[in-house]
């Protein structure tokens, strides 16, 4: 692509400047707006400064990746109410035999879910509850955060619905979901378990000797009380309960007293994350606890005995009766909710179209409620799709610049993926660009010309060229703290879990990431297949 004239050039940078900072920092001193403000600040720079036209601009905003993302997100807060995360939290504790089993588990469901239901929706969910485990366990928290946080970003890169990034790349690739997934799996399963004994290696020692002494401050969380947390997958889990002005006013003090790097990333994710905490699911007549605990009602029956027919009155409780009805409905909606779930990644199996399905299954879900779907649809983070738009624009208005198409031909004779060499320069610009500029933007900047050169080779390796940059801006989030939201999620509500909270420190995580991440993805990607 030709160079821009050089006014152009340097406004378009400056704005995306603007956006990239914003993003990465959202709450700097001198502009503390946020990451969706920063995405529409730096798209409305583009236009204002004529780096691109208002058509170009609307025309940039990708639809089908919206729809997904919307679709997606609708899904994951009908599966929170219908008890999922729930479920998934218990697994953790079932039958555990040990510090290293707790370990092997958190990473494995954390994959899994992840994979499924957004790397985010799982940090979000687990963290309080692996906390009150290890609490519950005597055992030292660090090792179960890292876990839980590396093996979420690892899992999602299996699936193009598992992040943003993969979202992307699944719209632009035109990669069925099945040949994403198998392309991408084995690598992923691989990337666990090296995961995983690297996490052993570094603590072994620590999971091995348990406390003989607890600190008599704190007080030991009780097993019952692990089994019955109520999880909540946008909000933090102890807030779940409070109403929405008690939770904005948590943020607001949290924004006070955080370093802005970790205080701005963490509001944006807890305000912009798909949210739930509306646990209602049957209408207010069936399930008001008033109406349950109606005073019970006699029932005049006429028995047979051997001296005739005498009255006996019979008790019937019509409340257990209401209670019973009550349950199965329930039981029968949370069925309704898993199986439309199950039909919606059979679809994307299939090769259908993934936004439309996805935005299928949502309004399913919304059928089946039967109900008013304004509860649950205001929980949609609504903040991130604008923050989609604004940064579609922006990027878009950088590439018309024509700078990210020199710096890639000057890059490209060197990063061909049809050599070892290639590839390794490929990973190392993916994994550095991923943790400077974010992954999502990093793919938008990278991905079609990566594929286009990749296509000049084979259309094989225009495929494979995808799916390495998938797995590597993936990835790469577990470098350092601040690579990825679900690093900032696990280490945010750590913190500020109530009774027994733990900060897990920027240079504790890079201690683990840096070793984590290099031998994760240069294993992962000798296993990626085209």
């Amino acid at each position: 692509m030709v160079m821009a004239p050089t006014v152009k050039v340097i406004l378009g940078s400056f704005a995306f400047a603007v956006f990239w900072v914003l993003a990465v920092f959202p709450a700097v001193p001198f502009m503390p707006i946020g990451r969706t403000a920063g995405s529409l600040l730096g798209a409305m720079l583009m236009v204002l400064f004529q780096v691109i036209t208002p058509d170009q601009a609307y025309a940039s905003i990708d639809l089908q990746i919206l729809g997904l993302l919307f679709g997606t997100m609708v899904v994951s807060v009908y599966l929170e109410r219908a008890d999922m995360f729930k479920y998934l939290g218990k697994l953790l504790a079932y039958k555990s035999m040990g510090s290293k089993d707790l370990l092997f588990r958190i990473c494995l469901i954390s994959a899994v879910s992840s994979a499924f239901f957004t790397n985010d929706t799982s940090c979000v969910v687990l963290t309080e509850f692996v906390l009150k485990i290890a609490r519950q366990q005597n055992l030292p928290p660090h090792p179960f955060l890292l876990a839980l946080a590396s093996s979420a970003n690892i899992g999602s890169s299996a699936t193009p619905i598992g992040n943003p990034q993969n979202l992307v790349i699944a719209v632009q690739s035109k990669i069925p979901f099945g040949e994403f997934l198998f392309g991408i799996v084995s690598a992923m399963v691989v990337g666990i378990c090296v995961n995983v004994i690297i996490l052993l290696a570094m603590f072994w020692k620590l999971l091995s000797v348990q406390k003989d002494e607890e600190d008599p401050t704190v007080e030991v969380t009780p097993e019952e009380d692990v089994n019955s947390h109520r999880f909540s997958p946008a909000t933090m889990s102890h807030l779940t309960s409070q109403n929405s002005h008690e939770l904005n006013a948590y943020l607001e003090s949290m924004s006070i007293h955080s370093s802005p790097g970790v205080k701005g990333s963490l509001d944006y994710t807890l305000r912009n994350r798909l949210g739930s905490g509306d646990n209602e699911i049957l209408p207010k007549e069936v399930t008001d606890e008033k109406s349950l605990q109606k005073k019970e009602e006699k029932v005049v029956s006429r028995v047979p005995s051997t001296n005739g027919f005498v009255n006996e009155k019979c008790d019937v409780g019509l409340e257990d009766i209401d209670e019973k009805s009550a349950k199965w409905k329930i039981v029968l909606w949370k069925i309704g909710v898993y199986a439309i779930t199950v039909g919606m990644l059979i679809s994307f199996l299939l090769g259908l179209n993934m936004s439309w399905t996805a935005i299928t299954a949502a309004l399913a879900l919304v059928v089946l409620d039967f109900k008013d779907a304004r509860p649950c649809l205001e929980k949609v983070s609504y903040s991130l799709l604008v923050f989609f738009c604004g940064m579609f624009v922006t990027v878009e208005g950088f590439n018309k610049t024509g700078l990210p198409s020199a710096v890639w031909d000057f890059m490209e004779p060197y990063a061909q993926i049809d050599h070892i060499s290639g590839i390794a320069i490929l990973a190392v610009v993916i994994v550095v660009l991923s943790n400077m500029a974010s992954n999502v933007p990093t793919v938008l900047l990278l991905g079609a010309r990566v594929a286009a050169a990749a296509a000049t080779i084979s259309p094989e390796n225009e495929k494979k060229a995808w799916l390495i940059l998938a797995w590597v801006s993936t990835v790469a989030g577990n470098l350092s703290l601040l690579g990825s939201a679900a690093n900032l999620i696990v280490c945010e509500q750590a913190r500020r879990a109530q009774n027994f909270g733990y900060n897990l420190t920027f240079w504790a995580h890079l201690k683990f990431g840096v070793p984590s991440t290099i031998i994760v993805t240069a294993i992962g990607l000798t296993l990626i297949r085209a």
